[in-house]
């Protein structure tokens, strides 16, 4: 290892620097980070897991209300506002969210969970634009399905995961029905495979594994009955629309002559602990903490260690933190455009203390003209601020918003990384070439000069280097951070240069 331990472990595996923040010093230091990340609560959804269930709720109510009136109310035109007003008031409480997730990752401690956190939602890939109720229920996912699991063991992860209002809905597992059940027969509708075969391709065995279309059908079979109650907006299991029989898949048969939840989710705890689910997931996480072709050894050990423990995650991330291909070779993978502002506003320090959040406060309470306020600003929501209708207030209001937008989820639209809205199923990519581009270093070098404008005037270049790269800083970023003509540059040219922008 070139570098020393703890700058390798905070940009490797975590979300880089903070000024006042210890980085880890052992591999026990990141170990222990997921008991302590599990047990904090996370800032979103807006309002805790409790009050998001209900606004889930609420919201179905009003989109009912809406379609009953519409059977009676003839104007179009009352319709349509209230449809906008349901529209723009669920989409307030994403943008809340994703504001919210941003900051979490930022102003969080422990690095390792969070990097975890974000690769795991990645892998269970949903997508908060598949309906309006889904810019609700997405960020809830990660909270109650993800985060809570991604510790323990694989196969707790893969359940609660699969079996989330959030999945079932993105890949239509809601829409399927066994087509001789009495329900789909009835109904005269039949079966959707996509979380059949996502299930198989991309959550456990992996493309390539060997599992035939036959397998796909099959475990689109074993999954019917697995559905949604649309009034409780939660998981139910329909025994009437699940396809009857057994149904074969690897070479295991799951059912019978009475269907039941069981039997999926027996299907999900032997493709948790199935050989090919242990090489395609551990190779998954090394090359996206540590390198796009990543040693053969650390996938190895990663997967005997998987298929010792039945999946035991902390076992498996021990397993790469262990072996020495984990701590070589720097700057091998590119940070994505999440990781890269993340860490950009960790190393300037971004957060309660230096008013990120505090002097966007105002902008993410209260409205505008400008596509709501409140719908755009990556600071904390929840606390009460005084109302200013008009006048300087307002326009130091627009001024944050604007520059909270540039920096935040602005940027991360730009930069092709839109916080819990996916490009499909698989996520986003991975790989080097897709993040370090002309037009993702162009855009990259506009946010550094955007955020050290905002948030770095008081800094000293040259030791805003080294708090921010430490022992990673080449001697030809020295001596140009050195060389700039003012603060600003020089800031700049850090958050620009080759070392931050990978890891």
């Amino acid at each position: 290892m070139s570098l020393s331990f703890p700058t390798m472990a905070a940009i490797r595996f975590g979300y880089g620097f903070r000024p006042g923040e210890a980085p880890p010093s052992s591999k026990d230091d990141l170990i222990g980070q997921l008991r302590m990340g599990a047990a904090a609560t996370p800032d979103f959804p807006l309002g805790g897991p409790d009050m998001r269930h209900q606004a889930i709720l609420s919201l179905q109510e009003q989109l009912q209300q809406i379609r009953q009136d519409a059977k009676t109310v003839t104007d179009d035109t009352t319709q349509r506002e209230m449809r906008k007003g349901v529209q723009r008031q669920a989409q307030q409480q994403f943008q809340h969210d994703v504001n919210l997730r941003l900051m979490q990752a930022v102003l969080s401690p422990y690095g390792f969970y969070e990097r975890l956190s974000t690769f795991w939602t990645d892998h269970f890939s949903t997508s908060a634009n598949k309906s309006l109720p889904m810019r609700l229920i997405v960020p809830l996912y990660e909270a109650e399905a993800i985060r809570p699991f991604i510790s323990g063991r694989f196969g707790d992860l893969l359940r609660n995961a699969t079996a989330h209002p959030a999945m079932l809905i993105y890949l239509d597992q809601a829409d399927s029905l066994g087509p001789d059940s009495a329900g789909g027969m009835k109904r005269n509708k039949g079966l959707n495979e996509n979380l059949g075969r996502e299930l198989l391709e991309l959550h456990t065995l992996g493309a390539g594994s060997g599992y035939s279309q036959a397998d796909v059908t099959a475990a689109a079979m074993v999954l019917t009955g697995l559905t949604i109650d649309r009034k409780e907006m939660d998981i139910a299991f329909r025994p009437n629309i699940s396809e009857p029989g057994a149904h074969e898949v690897l070479g295991v048969s799951y059912g019978g002559r009475r269907r039941s939840r069981d039997d999926y989710l027996d299907m999900l705890d032997d493709l948790a602990v199935h050989p090919k689910t242990a090489a395609h997931i551990s190779r998954k996480l090394a090359v996206h903490f540590i390198a796009d072709q990543p040693d053969e050894g650390v996938v190895s050990d990663m997967a005997e260690a998987w298929k010792k423990t039945d999946g035991d995650l902390t076992a498996v991330y021990t397993a790469m933190l262990d072996h020495p291909a984990a701590w070589r070779d720097e700057g091998a993978k590119a940070r994505q455009p999440f990781d890269y502002i993340v860490a950009g506003l960790r190393a300037l320090n971004a957060g309660p203390v230096n008013g990120v959040v505090g002097s966007f406060l105002a902008a993410n309470q209260q409205g505008t003209d400008e596509g709501d306020m409140a719908a755009n600003t990556p600071g904390m929501a929840g606390s009460p601020v005084p109302t200013d209708p008009a006048g300087e207030a307002r326009e130091k209001r627009l001024k944050a918003f604007r520059t909270a937008r540039a920096l935040g989820q602005g940027a991360l639209r730009r930069m092709g990384q839109p916080t819990w809205l996916p490009p499909s199923p698989a996520g986003f990519e991975e790989g080097f070439s897709a993040w370090i581009t002309g037009s993702q270093l162009a855009e990259r070098l506009a946010w550094a000069r955007r955020a050290a404008a905002q948030f770095g005037r008081d800094e000293d270049p040259r030791e805003f280097l080294k708090s921010t790269l430490a022992d990673a800083a080449r001697d030809e970023t020295i001596r140009v951070v050195s060389q700039a003509p003012n603060k600003i540059s020089g800031l700049t040219l850090v958050l620009a240069s080759p070392e931050f922008n990978r890891r």
